[in-house]
């Protein structure tokens, strides 16, 4: 495609695909990669050589060639590779990650991030004028150090930093799009208000909205920027940016609850840290974890609302098949609270000791955060309806893993090992329907218990995917679906709570967004394939309307044969 002044790729468009793009995936595409430590290594393709030069770092997300000197992201290595223009370049990653370029008719429209990065800066100087923010910072134990490697500010009025964007002329309905400010009954009013403020940045370092610490006592103790097309809290991990390069290089990344946790254990040495944004790990979290290959550690606080975010995040990497484990943090202490009080040791040792995530997930099920069971386990009828919630969780994990944890189970209920079941079949019916209000998930319970692994991995893909979501639907119908057409229903109709259960029962590992277009693209080749077959045999077609049909379908099967989504899509479009 040629890109004219009036056909432009949207600015938001390309920060998006550079941020969900990883440069390994990129990069094997063209050439062949061999694992070298942390990073990968080949022949450069920019020069001949016999010993291998060129290397690419995921934790960096850059390649470079110690021969030649080449060097650069994702985008730059096509541009050379393919001798593409950028926006060529871009078009050519799109349809290899099958991502959805937007395009815009004025590139102004675009939303303008420096924006963001003024504000940033604005909020950075206010701290240092500001006593009482400086002296919070410094109860907590931080240090300037820090507070510079974190850019943590300070947002003072509302007035003050409205009156800092007039004056600097930025546009003010750019920066309510941005979420720095927004407009009610009485005019403009700025985000934070009186708040320590924690920039937040993408992996590849882009900031995208903020966090915001009160410091004059306001009921939210923490707030973050709305949602925004640059900013999704359930997809984003405060730190991440900072630890990237840590996490690939110890196959560990450390999950907290809050910032000044993550800033603190950064102090500590403990780099490889980082925190959800005031909400609980979620499935869109997953393929940003799965790229590093890491080891998960859960490290939360040992209230309820802990107790319950690490059991659900338990769940959440138990089925996904993830290494870790959990660590709670008793008698209202945190991870910044260990720092700060000198225990340093003290935190490593706990951190160097989590409790696996079934084991937690099955602790959690059997007592509550203050270790009283739910249930009485000296009553048989007591004891059942704890038994169907160990059976209910048990049955979304893989076979060899539910059956490792079968006995701790058993252990925790008193009961015989014999008596737990790991797989839910059509006779566990009368129980799961007693179970659908249970306390650690609502689930469908499909009348019919025959499941088919394809159609679940095709519905797990747009639950996993969430950003992919519009371009897979594009391909896709109910019609397509045997056995599952109705939670393919309950997924376009936003019912996302009736689909936690059956999709997490699949016994097969997540699919890499690569390993998951190969099998859209198979799955959709396999119903065509069908409905060929059917206009082949239909006598009441004629010979014309048969042969049209025949040239539609190879073309479409040629097209999913290439494992390349984009040009079916547009297929279908015409």
């Amino acid at each position: 495609m040629t890109l004219t002044h009036k056909n432009m790729i949207s600015k938001t468009s390309i920060e998006n695909l550079k941020n969900q793009i990883d440069i390994v995936d990129i990069v094997s595409s063209f050439i062949e990669l061999k694992k070298s430590g942390a990073n990968f290594k080949a022949c450069c393709p920019f020069h001949g050589e016999d010993t291998p030069s060129f290397t690419v770092s995921p934790a960096k997300q850059i390649y470079h060639c110690f021969g030649c000197s080449n060097g650069g992201d994702a985008i730059k290595f096509v541009m050379e590779y393919e001798k593409l223009t950028y926006p060529e370049a871009i078009e050519k990653i799109a349809a290899l990650t099958n991502f959805n370029l937007e395009y815009d008719n004025n590139d102004s429209q675009a939303l303008n991030t420096s924006i963001l990065d003024a504000v940033n800066n604005y909020y950075q100087n206010n701290l240092f004028s500001n006593s009482n923010a400086l002296q919070y910072l410094n109860s907590r134990g931080i240090t300037k150090e820090s507070i510079d490697k974190f850019q943590i500010g300070y947002a003072s009025s509302s007035n003050d930093t409205i009156t800092y964007l007039k004056n600097n002329f930025f546009d003010l309905n750019m920066a309510k799009e941005l979420g720095i400010i927004d407009s009610g009954s009485n005019g403009l009013y700025a985000r934070f208000i009186e708040r320590i403020t924690f920039p937040i940045f993408l992996q590849s370092g882009k900031l995208v909205g903020f966090g915001g610490r009160t410091i004059s006592g306001h009921n939210a103790k923490y707030v973050n920027s709305p949602a925004t097309k640059l900013f999704n809290k359930s997809a984003l991990l405060f730190g991440y940016n900072l630890a990237r390069e840590s996490i690939y290089q110890s196959k560990e990344i450390i999950i907290t609850e809050g910032y000044l946790d993550v800033v603190m254990l950064h102090q500590a040495g403990f780099a490889n840290s980082v925190a959800t944004l005031g909400t609980a790990l979620t499935s869109q979290h997953i393929p940003l974890l799965k790229k590093s290959d890491a080891k998960v550690i859960l490290g939360y606080d040992g209230d309820k609302a802990g107790m319950e975010a690490a059991y659900k995040a338990s769940i959440l990497l138990a089925q996904n098949d993830f290494v870790g484990g959990v660590v709670i943090f008793q008698n209202a202490h945190d991870p910044a609270d260990y720092v700060k009080e000198g225990r340093v040791d003290e935190l490593k040792s706990l951190l160097l000791h989590p409790k696996y995530f079934v084991e937690f997930a099955l602790d959690y099920i059997v007592k509550d955060n203050l270790g009283n069971y739910r249930f009485d386990i000296n009553r048989p009828e007591e004891k059942q309806k704890i038994l169907v919630k160990i059976e209910e969780f048990l049955s979304t994990l893989k076979p060899v893993m539910a059956e490792e944890f079968k006995g701790y189970a058993a252990h925790l209920i008193n009961l015989h090992p014999k008596y737990i079941k790991t797989t839910l079949g059509v006779s566990s019916k009368v129980q799961k329907s007693n179970t659908q209000k249970n306390n650690y998930q609502t689930s469908y319970s499909p009348q019919n218990q025959m499941i088919d692994i394809t159609e679940i991995l095709i519905l797990q893909g747009i639950l996993n995917y969430p950003d992919k979501k519009d371009i897979i639907l594009t391909a896709l119908d109910s019609s397509m679906f045997d056995l599952h057409r109705e939670e393919f229903e309950y997924l376009l109709n936003g019912n996302i709570e009736m689909l936690t259960s059956i999709i997490a029962r699949t016994e097969l590992q997540t699919l890499t967004l690569k390993e998951y277009q190969i099998q859209l693209c198979d799955f959709l080749l396999k119903y065509y394939k069908k409905q060929f077959e059917l206009i082949s045999k239909d006598k009441t077609l004629t010979f014309k309307e048969k042969s049209t049909a025949t040239k539609e379908f190879r073309i479409i099967e040629q097209r999913l044969k290439g494992r390349n989504l984009l040009p079916f899509f547009n297929l279908r479009k015409n």
